[in-house]
């Protein structure tokens, strides 16, 4: 007798299974939508060509429609009708493939081997065009960070999760890739915005002209494509480098808006190219740059240290002082500070030693900048009976922990400064003994500069030791010890002005009594 088969009711995997066997690939996505499908929970080997045919098959695959630029990211001074793409021949211009990085055209190879679009962009073009030396290479793409990762295996990894991209490593370089973005929408699941209007996650994908539109300034959105030679130029940025020009791509406020650090860029960059500021670029950052407090510390120190090392700091002090954005980088110091002549002389030797290739230590500035800050504190600890050294410590730390608040300074970082500070008492008055000891110190140099750009630029507590330290390190060991025996000799105390009496007087004047 026959067992009735029990009826079981088809599985998802069994309906997948036999939807596989029965060969209905007919109007599958193509292989580009294919290769853009995420497998994040199948392992491996499953991956072959023909499960993902039946895959994109079953889920339904969709092309994805890219759709225009939305009204409000072209300004009423830069209407979308004048963004015309115009194309350019790189070697008219003098660039050629040589001149971006190894590391670079080999990225760019890869990816358009691939199948993928593949550009140099942003900074890397504008300063190819500019005739300066650029040392990093950005590049933008139309594959996703899942599939450059792909393409790369391991000698790529994703990072971000605000502005999703990736960093492909070759021959020890590093370099940024990122994907096209498309214009921002809010609150979806790859896109949120905050009450501000500054945009907390970005990971729309989109299309190459979208992606111009996307970026900040008008230079800063041409792409160069080395294998074809050409140059793509959506916003008018060739006409603005000609007209030396600074301007921002849409409404500058809501641009601000999105990511407030922009109102920075802007300053740093008319700063190092030596642009003039469109008007509708510069006109809403006073009202608006209180939003740098939203952004995160550690960005914001970030911003900080490019703009000390960007070899033009002088300019861009006095550009932070015209848009009022001293305060929302240290909003404890005075803005009078960044017009003293210790800051004026610092910004200068920063600027000459990175003219003469050397390099730059962040903290030997944010000491400069935060000296009359730590002065005023010291003082109150000295008012209140504390000893110098320990005042001076005392201050130093009040001071790191208050600025790191708002940009998050490394520990290293705020180590050096406090050491240039705590050596100032001590090199201002140093004793005989002392003297070898210091000069041993590992952050001496950094003290004695401090110590003499103190003195140059007209601080009088310095008592004239700087000069006396550099005349130190200049002679021989005889002439040393001399200056170290003048150094412990008793100073004469100064005569009184006091008239004395005439010894008759005085004569007169006892025998009286």
């Amino acid at each position: 007798m026959k067992k009735n088969k029990k009826s079981v009711t088809p599985t998802r995997r069994t309906k997948r299974r036999k939807s596989v066997q029965r060969g209905s690939f007919g109007s599958c996505a193509s292989l580009s939508t294919i290769h853009s499908i995420k497998f994040p929970t199948y392992p491996q080997k499953l991956l072959s060509f023909t499960y993902l045919r039946a895959y994109a098959t079953i889920t339904r695959v969709t092309p994805v429609i890219m759709t225009p630029p939305s009204p409000e990211m072209c300004s009423p001074s830069m209407p979308s009708s004048t963004f015309t793409l115009q194309k350019y021949k790189a070697a008219d211009y003098g660039i050629h493939p040589n001149d971006v990085s190894e590391a670079a055209l080999a990225t760019i190879h890869e990816l358009t081997k691939a199948g993928f679009q593949a550009y140099v962009v942003g900074g890397g073009v504008r300063d190819l065009l500019l005739g300066l030396h650029p040392k990093d290479f950005d590049i933008a793409t139309d594959a996703t960070p899942d599939q450059i990762k792909r393409v790369f295996g391991r000698g790529c990894q994703i990072i971000g999760r605000r502005f999703q991209l990736a960093h492909v490593y070759h021959n020890r370089q590093m370099l940024e890739v990122a994907t096209f973005r498309a214009p921002h929408e809010e609150h979806t699941a790859h896109s949120q915005t905050s009450a501000h209007g500054m945009i907390v996650r970005d990971n729309i994908w989109g299309s190459i002209d979208q992606d111009a539109l996307r970026r900040d300034f008008s230079i800063n959105a041409m792409y160069y494509q080395p294998e074809t030679g050409q140059i793509l130029d959506f916003a008018n940025g060739m006409k603005d480098i000609k007209s030396k020009t600074l301007r921002m791509i849409g409404d500058p406020a809501t641009r601000y808006r999105e990511d407030p650090v922009r109102m920075l860029r802007v300053a740093r960059f008319a700063a190092k190219l030596q642009f003039r500021l469109d008007d509708a670029t510069e006109a809403p950052v006073k009202d608006l740059a209180y939003l740098l407090k939203a952004i995160s510390h550690h960005r914001l120190y970030d911003e900080s240290h490019k703009m000390f090392a960007c070899g033009h700091l002088q300019a861009l002090l006095q550009h932070l002082g015209e848009m009022d954005l001293f305060s929302a980088l240290f909003p404890q110091v005075k803005e009078d500070v960044f017009n003293s002549p210790l800051v004026k002389l610092a910004a200068k030797n920063t600027d000459d030693r990175i003219q003469q290739g050397k390099s730059v230590n962040p903290a030997f500035f944010y000491a400069v900048v935060l000296w009359e800050w730590q002065q005023r504190l010291t003082k109150l600890e000295l008012d209140r009976g504390e000893d110098i050294f320990p005042a001076y410590q005392s201050a130093g730390i009040k001071v790191l922990t208050l600025q790191s608040q708002q940009t998050a300074i490394p520990r290293f970082v705020a180590q050096t400064i406090r050491d240039i500070w705590d050596l100032q008492p001590r090199l201002e008055k140093p004793r005989s003994r002392v003297v070898p000891k210091l000069i041993i110190q590992p952050k001496f140099r950094a003290g004695f500069d401090f110590l003499l750009l103190r003195e140059l630029s007209g601080d009088n507590r310095t008592h004239g030791m700087g000069t006396w330290w550099e005349h130190y390190q200049a002679v021989s060991t005889d002439e040393q010890e001399v200056l170290l025996r003048l150094l412990d000799k008793p100073k004469a105390k100064p005569k009184s002005n006091k008239p004395k009496k005439p010894k008759a007087v005085v004569a007169n004047t006892k025998e009286a009594q």
